[in-house]
């Protein structure tokens, strides 16, 4: 099967690109290599892909006829979109980034899929979404209308576009909105990574809402499993389905929403005692209010995903922690 994974330069879809090209699928990625954090790391994760299955493209999704002329030439059969401008404290900063990468960048990919009969789109949400939602844990049968970042807004406009275009053109769409990804070619702006430097460096942590904060850590292997079963269901219409009656992560249309999470969150602190021990260090905090755009915990009931996929993360903690740790010191040499 012949697939374009956008975002192929990034932490998750470089993990997607090598467990496609292991399968024998044809895998094309595309990345446009911005320099939001360190381009040689993305740089490395692209040369961690060595099969000849595989061809890499540098491109940006805003490039409409860039992106128009990839699906006329390529003829893909299935899409996964990992590609956009990620962070939640950076869309404070820089709000017209998250217009071109989420908001243009996917409908460029929306458009592809129409026009050349795409038998799958699978494309990252986010559990940022849920926003002013303090009902635990998060379900996809909730509104999220309240978001309180503009990144979590591009995501929660990501899930109502491809809702447009599953009901319009038939488009099957299936959104994950991911939780705390965390794991080895993790992202330097993410917490585990932040922390790792520091400590080893001895600098201070920054500890925001002074440490009292719960996440639904998810690591990347766990991830990636359900990305892969997931991209093999393609979604149906819901019948009967109703706006009054049904839940908004299903339609009339052939159209999908999951959580994706580990299901069990974890306090911020105990997060950080698990990488003091990996590190052997103890850390050094600064104790911080809550910024903005934050909240202060994510759950995911991660319930519909294990019945469509059969598959529940595996991975604790303490052992995703210490596999980054790892990962860190060979890949940096410390």
């Amino acid at each position: 099967m012949k697939y374009l994974i956008t975002g192929a330069a990034g932490f998750i879809g470089s993990s997607v690109v090598e467990r496609l090209c292991a399968q024998g699928h044809q895998v094309i990625g595309i990345d446009n290599l911005n320099d939001y954090y360190d381009v040689s790391l993305k740089q490395a994760r692209i040369e961690r892909a060595t099969h000849q299955n595989y061809q890499f493209i540098q491109l940006d999704l805003a490039d409409r006829d860039g992106m128009a002329n990839l699906f006329e030439q390529q003829k893909f059969q299935r899409v996964i979109h990992f590609a956009g401008q990620a962070g939640v404290r950076y869309s404070i900063d820089n709000p017209m980034s998250y217009a071109d990468s989420n908001l243009v960048g996917f409908l460029t990919v929306l458009e592809g899929c129409r026009h050349h009969k795409i038998e799958h789109l699978v494309y990252a949400s986010s559990s940022s979404v849920y926003g002013l939602n303090q009902k635990m844990p998060f379900n996809t049968s909730d509104t999220v209308d309240h978001p309180i970042s503009l990144y979590a807004a591009t995501k929660k406009s990501n899930e109502l576009m491809a809702h447009t275009y599953a009901h319009l053109y038939g488009v099957p769409t299936t959104g994950l909105r991911f939780f705390t990804v965390y794991g080895p070619w993790g992202r330097p702006d993410m917490a585990l990574f932040k922390f790792t430097k520091a400590i080893i460096e001895g600098k201070e942590i920054d500890v925001y809402n002074n440490g009292d904060m719960q996440r639904d850590f998810t690591y990347v292997d766990d991830i990636v499993e359900g990305v892969m079963r997931i991209q093999d269901v393609i979604p149906q219409p819901t019948p009967d389905w109703t706006v009054e009656a049904g839940s908004p992560a299903t339609s009339s249309a052939p159209y999908k929403v999951y959580n994706i999470g580990h299901g069990s969150p974890v306090k911020l602190m105990d997060y950080i005692e698990a990488l003091e021990e990996s590190l052997g260090i103890e850390a050094k905090k600064n104790f911080m209010p809550m910024q903005p755009g934050d909240v202060y915990a994510t759950y995911a009931d991660t319930d519909d995903l294990f019945k469509a996929i059969n598959y529940k993360p595996q991975v604790k903690v303490k052992e995703g922690v210490q596999a980054f740790v790892d990962w860190y010191r060979g890949f940096y040499k410390v």
